[in-house]
């Protein structure tokens, strides 16, 4: 998955964040009194939650490359986008059963624990913390962006993808803080209905990239290495050896 889809998807999806993180981050104590207080503190929570982004990109960016040695980067592309489709399929009561059973809400009860006192220390280093933990709160927007970074072959790729994913939500989250709730309820009732449109649009690409039908950008031909890795040939077809000048002089 190229690293720029990344940051288009967090731009877009910031439009879900300002509704959903919206009251967390107009909760926050940023020091109106002190304008250059205030700003840093808005600059600390993001690069914190950011950060978060990044490492989570690289954890998961390192398995889809160990994946993609294997040669079955394919698979894993095709099994990407088909959780992706059936975890919008999903009524909410199933999906709250898996939730409890994996122990999400269990870290999400810890994540709140720990906001809490940090909210009354009120400094730079707690603003900070705040944007890190941020970082590991639910959002199936993010859980669709790592499945983007697991697909993109490598660590640095995976983390280069959340990191663009992250710098993309920043914008609107940034504007939120400043300006208030600048999103009304009506649109933000659109946008929740646009979001899961969008999921399962990315999670076809991911399927047909699988597919591997040699449509360039869309799905491209997966070509495999001597060490049986796969490389996908992205827009291009493969230019013919060049002959030797020699050979080419006579």
């Amino acid at each position: 998955m190229e690293i720029w889809t990344g940051f288009i998807l967090g731009l877009l999806g910031s439009l879900h964040c300002a509704g959903m993180c919206g009251p967390i981050v107009l909760a926050i104590p940023w020091g109106y009194d002190r304008k250059f207080e205030s700003i840093l503190k808005r600059l600390l929570y993001h690069t914190g939650r950011i950060f978060t982004y990044s490492i989570i990109g690289l954890v998961v960016g390192y398995i889809g490359g160990a994946i993609a040695i294997t040669g079955y980067q394919n698979v894993l592309s095709i099994t990407v986008g088909t959780i992706i489709i059936i975890a919008f399929l999903i009524p909410a009561r199933f999906k709250e059963r898996i939730i409890t059973a994996i122990g999400i809400s269990k870290i999400y009860k810890q994540i709140k624990k720990l906001w809490g006192s940090l909210f009354g220390i009120n400094s730079l280093l707690s603003i900070f913390v705040l944007g890190i933990l941020n970082g590991f709160l639910p959002c199936g927007l993010v859980y669709i962006a790592l499945a983007g970074a697991v697909t993109t072959g490598g660590s640095l790729q995976g983390m280069a993808y959340m990191t663009a994913f992250g710098l993309g939500t920043a914008p609107i989250l940034l504007a939120l803080s400043f300006l208030g709730n600048i999103i009304g309820r009506n649109a933000r009732k659109i946008i929740g209905k646009l979001i899961p449109v969008a999921a399962v649009v990315l999670a076809v690409l991911f399927i047909l990239r699988g597919l591997s039908l040699g449509i360039p950008y869309i799905s491209p031909k997966t070509m495999t290495d001597s060490k049986g890795a796969t490389n996908m040939e992205c827009c291009h077809p493969a230019k013919p050896p060049v002959e030797n000048s020699v050979e080419s002089e006579r």
